[in-house]
């Protein structure tokens, strides 16, 4: 299939870590997650990821919260694709023991891996770095990748930076990544994770070098990627059209777009990517399309 006729996936990442004081726009509650799923289903969004209320759950008791807004979903469009993130247990079993409840009470098809470690802050009073340490060590990455391949769910895999792109390619290159990977190209817009004042970032920033380094390290490799910007707007970049234009997908939504003024629904950020992708000339893939861009496993 030619790059310019390989439908787009668009997942939209609706809410992270991101709290109304960040965008008041961002679904907390069970029930606002629900109706902002509905709404980015309907704009083109093939692909969600959301978070709960709190991400200091695991086990059980994540799992229920998850399964509040995601029963609704699941029982009006069984066939979504979505998948939740990690816990903050004591081990990395811990923190995605409540992916085993999911795929016990609902149909899971995708799951997650972070395969790196980086520095995540915000500038203090001087401009100066400060935050906190986001690890996540090789035993962290197999122990999570084990688990994407015994419960036959594709691993969404988060390239904060191009280390973890690399160590997600040495388990490609060992017959070791489990079929249904999807690799995120993130990039550290001007605030970063979690700032609200510009000047501490993480990873590659987001140009269209940056972008082409990455496709450099993916040479040869058949994989679906998709881009996205934390702490800024992936529309004001190059990266969105280059992405569509290479064959990429996008990543969008209120977990990583930021303007200190500009505060856009999720279902506003979806539209403007369908847009984009109309005016490039890629079609939006259905789920079933999704599936298959993926190489999901299919359900036993």
């Amino acid at each position: 299939m030619a790059r310019e006729d390989t439908p787009l996936v668009i997942e939209a990442a609706i809410n992270g870590e991101t709290r109304p004081d960040r965008n008041p726009n961002t679904p907390r509650k069970p029930e606002e997650i629900t109706a902002d799923v509905f709404r980015c289903l309907d704009a083109g969004a093939t692909l969600i990821h959301a978070h709960t209320d709190d991400i200091q759950l695991t086990g059980r008791e994540a799992a229920e919260h998850y399964l509040a807004a995601w029963r609704p979903i699941l029982e009006e469009r069984p066939d979504t694709l979505w998948y939740p993130t990690l816990g903050v247990g004591v081990d990395a079993a811990e923190s995605i023991s409540h992916v085993e409840v999911l795929a016990e009470e609902v149909e899971m098809r995708l799951g997650l891996c972070d395969p790196g470690s980086t520095n995540i802050g915000a500038p203090d009073a001087e401009g100066l770095p400060v935050g906190m340490v986001y690890a996540n060590s090789y035993e962290d990455t197999r122990v999570a990748l084990e688990q994407c391949e015994r419960l036959r769910i594709g691993p969404s895999l988060a390239i904060y930076e191009p280390g973890w792109l690399r160590t997600t390619l040495a388990f490609h290159r060992a017959g070791r990544l489990p079929a249904g990977a999807m690799l995120k190209l993130y990039f550290g817009g001007d605030c970063g994770l979690f700032a609200t004042e510009p000047g501490v970032s993480f990873g590659l920033a987001p140009t269209r070098h940056a972008l082409l380094a990455y496709l450099d390290l993916l040479e040869g490799v058949d994989l679906p990627w998709s881009v996205s910007v934390w702490g800024g707007d992936v529309f004001e970049t190059p990266l969105a059209r280059l992405a569509l234009e290479r064959g990429g997908h996008l990543h969008v939504g209120l977990e990583e777009h930021f303007h200190p003024e500009h505060k856009p629904t999720n279902q506003e950020i979806v539209q403007r990517a369908a847009a984009l992708a109309a005016e490039v000339g890629r079609p939006i893939a259905s789920v079933k399309e999704a599936a298959q861009i993926l190489r999901i496993p299919k359900p036993v």
